[in-house]
């Protein structure tokens, strides 16, 4: 709608009654008479305008008379609202029922012409009291597909007109004089079931209206329930959160609503296979123990087995050196008993001491097993106090025997170096395991724990901080017994000696001999076992009872595997020739 100006065809209005009868025939269909006009039927003093409708009210329609009774002149047409344009929709071209019969028989004769009341408008307005902007518009119709043929069709919608009043055909009126008021509506078309009333703001496929209670009757009534609603469902929330947060802090500080017993096995007698590592434990931590020396510039932490039931304990020389001649040393047993303890003997180059303790009853002495049976893949279990964790119980098995390695050397002269003919363990290791008991699976000592292989600074005693990476060394039990034995009978070790001196800088495959000795003595001690055995300086000597030799240290390790007195067998190169020889070792007193 633009200004009041109809956009669509222009419609034909009716015009107003004229004095006079006469006689129509029914039109063929409604959309006939729709398009004709209207005659009044009326007595001329009828008054020319109708009274007004009330909007919603269904209009009778009045019968047409027949177009050639009225001249489209005898009406000026009336101006129109802006606000309201009465171009008719399209109507449905669907069957319709009859028209009436006219109420009352015109004169066939031609009415006379009547002057329009009005001056003709160009804009097609109807005339005055015809339905003003308050008359409901014509309903929209569309159309509905039509369904197929043999398709069940639902009886048609009972649809409102807006009022909650059911919208049907038009009422046709009787036959017989009524009043006719100045202006008639056009005749509606009945309701066909394919043509539905449509409403722009209702749901898909809904009638124009919706039947019920016009829009707003409520009064604000649907706002007010729905808020009633939200505020319900604000509360139960709330009330529904506290009461789960109660339950939780409940659940929380009382470690749930009932009282949780988690299955446990019963507890038994504690026995274990006297081969396990737990039966091993059981039976060798009794006679370990742990040591604190201390001394006027160093103090260390070590460990130590019991001997005999004397109190003789063997330990590392390394863990007592700190006391030196006037240091303290405490002995910690496996109970938690202590007592002090003094220096029996000790041995630099075998790197071994014994301490005694005194006044202490009830020792339990470690049994002693033989190095000289220990196989590679051997379990053991490794007993000490690393980092001063007493009674550290770890377990591995032999990796190597008959390893040569060296030990200690912070002096510089060489006097504190250890050479060792090792046994190779993965047992863990560290600092403070020094000294204590290498076992087998029977409980006896077949090693003591002396050194490990650090990852950052090579070969090591257990005086250091480097830590274990399962590269530990012990002193077979054979040699340490030997030593021991010497230690508590005579307070001194002996060594076993070639009487050489040997070229420490040699890079080649042996061990050489010097061209000179220490302080410009010669390299083969005149009268020693090697002199009588034929030794010169600048041989190589590359076998030891059958045992390739590749160093000086290695040498020196082989040797001290032995006691003084037992015959070697030497394996020897001289300028390019292969030579051998015996010799029976000597003694040497130890350091």
């Amino acid at each position: 709608m633009d200004d009041g100006k109809p956009t669509g065809p222009k419609a034909k209005w009716w015009s107003r009654p004229t004095s006079g009868h006469t006689t129509t025939s029914a039109p063929e269909s409604a959309a006939a008479a729709v398009d004709a006009p209207v005659e009044d039927a009326r007595p001329a003093d009828t008054p020319a305008r109708p009274e007004p409708v009330a909007p919603g009210q269904p209009v009778a329609p009045e019968p047409v008379t027949p177009a050639e009774s009225i001249t489209p002149e005898s009406v000026a047409p009336e101006p129109v609202t802006p606000t309201q344009s009465m171009t008719p929709e399209p109507v449905a071209q669907a069957p319709a029922a009859p028209a009436p019969a006219p109420a009352a028989h015109a004169s066939a004769a031609p009415a006379p012409a009547v002057k329009p009341l009005h001056e003709p408008d160009e804009y097609s307005t109807p005339p005055y009291g015809g339905p003003g902007p308050w008359a409901p518009a014509p309903p929209v119709q569309r159309p509905v597909p039509t369904p197929a043929h043999g398709t069940p069709v639902p009886a048609p919608y009972a649809g409102t007109n807006g009022a909650d009043m059911p919208a049907g055909p038009a009422p046709v009126p009787t036959p017989g004089p009524v009043p006719t008021p100045a202006f008639t509506p056009p005749p509606q078309p009945p309701q066909s079931t394919p043509w539905l009333q449509y409403d722009p703001w209702g749901g898909y496929r809904q009638p124009l209206t919706q039947p019920g209670r016009p829009l707003g009757s409520d009064g604000g009534r649907g706002k007010d329930r729905r808020g009633s609603l939200l505020v319900g469902a604000l509360l139960l929330a709330l009330v529904a959160g506290g009461i789960g947060g109660g339950i939780g802090a409940y659940i929380e500080r009382n470690g749930g609503l009932t009282t949780v017993e988690l299955p446990q096995a019963a507890k038994n007698s504690g026995g274990r296979a006297p081969d396990s590592v737990a039966g091993i434990a059981a039976s060798a931590l009794p006679s370990v123990v742990t040591l604190h020396v201390s001394g006027t510039t160093e103090s260390g932490t070590g460990t130590g087995f019991v001997l005999d039931n004397e109190g003789h304990i063997l330990t590392n020389n390394h863990v007592v050196a700190p006391a030196g001649s006037s240091g303290d040393i405490t002995v910690t047993f496996s109970g938690g008993e202590t007592a002090s303890a003094e220096i029996v003997g000790k041995d630099s180059g075998y790197d071994l001491a014994v301490v005694k303790v005194k006044g202490v009853s009830g020792l339990k002495p470690l049994p002693l097993g033989n190095s000289d049976n220990v196989q590679v893949g051997d379990p053991v279990v490794a007993i000490g106090a690393p980092f001063d964790l007493s009674n550290t119980v770890t377990s591995g098995i032999i990796s190597a025997k008959d390893r040569p390695i060296t030990a200690g050397g912070e002096k510089g002269d060489g006097s504190d170096i250890s050479y060792v003919d090792a046994l190779q363990t993965d047992a863990p290791i560290n600092p403070g395991n020094s000294g204590g008991p290498l076992v087998d699976t029977d409980a006896h000592v077949i090693g003591i724990n002396s050194a490990i292989r650090a990852a950052d600074s090579g070969s090591t005693t257990e005086g250091g901080q480097a830590g274990s990476i399962g590269l530990g060394f012990a002193i077979p039990i054979n040699q340490g017994k030997r030593v021991a034995e010497e230690l508590i009978n005579t307070g001194k070790a002996t060594h076993p000696v070639i009487g050489v001196t040997l070229d420490m800088k040699f890079t080649g495959d042996g061990a050489k001999v010097g061209a000179k000795g220490a302080g410009g003595k010669p390299a083969v001690t005149p009268g020693g076992p090697g002199a009588k055995a034929g030794i010169k300086p600048g041989d190589i000597i590359t076998e030891v009872d059958g045992q390739r030799v590749h160093s000086g240290e290695e040498l020196i390790v082989k040797i001290r595997a032995h006691r003084p007195g037992d015959r070697l067998d030497l394996g020897l190169t001289r300028s390019g020739k292969d030579l051998s020889m015996t010799l029976t070792l000597g003694s040497a007193t130890g350091t």
